[in-house]
This record gives structure tokens, C-alpha cells and sequence, in this order.
């Protein structure tokens, strides 16, 4: 079965949905059949490599509230991730773009390192680092054991550019308008950070789908058991 998750390493509800959806892939009891693709989704792909604002102004410039307004609601979202294992820090959140981020988790997923994925989430929202710096980065990968001189050949060049893009114009045909957006073996779709209860019953659901038949006859022996016509010929026991 296969899980297709878009996201973006800058959105805190995809790091949260995140956290809820391995929780309850966790209690999932055929979890080891469940093949699990991260795909790329910027929020705003225009975004400057750094700003001189942080991300509660960056609220009250989107939405028009007060800064205030901003902070509760950060707060708000710092009571969810806490219940989910993230201790938020969004006082240290070095805004920036993540277009570069998502072409490293491209190369790193390729290489076996999809952890690299939570690093660069807990990275952007916990430990303050900036993603859009190429260093930063380059820091990262190492950390996850890529090679740094790949990883610099990467980042300095477009590898992984074209792959991105597929994904975000994937996004729009499959119907993922916000983030996270989760693909369940493209039979159900979730949007948001749904609990880990919901994760598991669609889980649980699609599983049940996807199975084949199963036969409860009396007398199933195979070919030639009782009843039965097989191979053009039919026998009495």
C-alpha cells in the first residue's frame, strides 16, 4: 500500500501531520507493507531566501490581524506540536525559502536517507536553522551521511529542480489546494493534520479494500476438491 504525503518543510501542520500519521502508521498492523513517498509543496515559491521580519509579522502582513493575534495563534499551534512531540520555536524561525530543501530530501530519498525529511523540519521549526542557506544545508546532509561534495555539486546546480516541480503540478491534478495532503494508494485522500485515530481507520480501511478474495468453502483442498469443476471435468466425492 502506498501513502503519498505533500508538504512543506516550512508549514507547522504538515510537521504536525506528520508526527500524527507515523503515530499511527506505528499501530498499524500491516505497517510493514505500507510504502511511504514524501512530496514537495511550497507554500509561497516566491519567498526571499532571508527577510527581516519574523514569522509573527509575517502573519499580520498576510492575514491582517495584530501582532498579538499572531502570537496566539502560534501559540495555539505550539499546544498541538507539543502533543504531538514537536516543542515548537517560533520566536527562532528564520523565514526563507524551501525550494533548495526540497531538491536535497529529492537526492536524499534517493540515497536511502528519507530521515533527512524530520531534520529538515525539526531544523526549520525547533533549532532556528535557515534552510534557503546552502551551508546550512550542506551541514544537514552531512549530519543524515550524504556526501558533502555531492551535496555541494547538488545545491549548486538544479539537480532535483524538474522532480519538484512534477510534484507541485501533481499536487494540483490530484487536488491538493493546502498542505499536508496525504494520498492513501490513490483510493482516499486527507487534508490537514488529521489524528492519528483518523489516519488509522483509513488505513485500516483501504487495507481491508485492497485485499483479494478470500474463500471460506468447506472443502478447499485445490484442484479437484469436492464439488467443483475443474479443467473440464467435473467430480462426485
Amino acid at each position: 500500500m502506498k501513502v503519498e504525503v505533500w508538504s512543506d518543510f516550512a508549514c507547522p501542520f504538515c510537521f504536525i501531520g506528520k508526527q500524527r500519521f507515523e503515530t499511527a502508521l506505528e499501530q498499524f498492523s500491516n505497517k510493514d507493507e505500507v510504502e511511504l513517498v514524501f512530496k514537495s509543496f511550497e507554500l509561497d515559491p516566491h519567498a526571499p531566501q532571508s527577510a527581516d521580519h519574523d514569522v509573527h509579522d509575517m502573519l499580520v502582513g498576510k492575514y491582517g490581524m495584530s501582532r498579538e493575534q499572531a502570537i496566539a495563534m502560534n501559540d495555539n499551534i505550539g499546544s498541538e506540536g507539543r502533543a504531538a512531540g514537536i516543542d515548537f520555536q517560533f520566536d527562532s524561525i528564520q523565514l526563507t525559502n524551501t525550494f533548495d530543501a526540497h531538491r536535497l530530501a529529492k537526492y536524499a530519498s534517493e540515497q536511502g536517507k528519507e530521515k533527512i525529511s524530520q531534520d529538515l523540519f525539526k531544523g526549520y521549526f525547533t533549532e532556528g536553522r535557515r534552510l534557503g542557506d546552502h551551508q546550512t544545508l550542506i551541514e544537514m546532509a552531512v549530519d543524515a551521511g550524504l556526501e558533502e561534495a555531492e551535496v555541494r555539486r547538488i545545491l549548486k546546480g538544479d539537480d532535483y529542480a524538474s522532480e519538484v516541480r512534477a510534484d507541485e503540478a501533481e499536487a494540483q491534478r490530484v487536488g491538493a489546494t493546502g498542505v499536508p495532503f496525504f494520498v492513501i494508494d490513490r483510493k482516499y485522500a486527507l487534508s490537514g493534520a488529521q489524528s492519528s485515530k483518523k489516519f488509522l481507520e483509513v488505513l485500516d480501511a483501504t487495507w481491508k479494500e485492497s485485499r483479494p478474495l478470500t474463500i471460506l468453502n468447506d472443502n478447499q483442498t485445490g484442484s479437484g476438491s469436492a464439488d467443483q469443476c475443474v479443467d473440464g471435468t467435473c467430480s462426485v466425492m
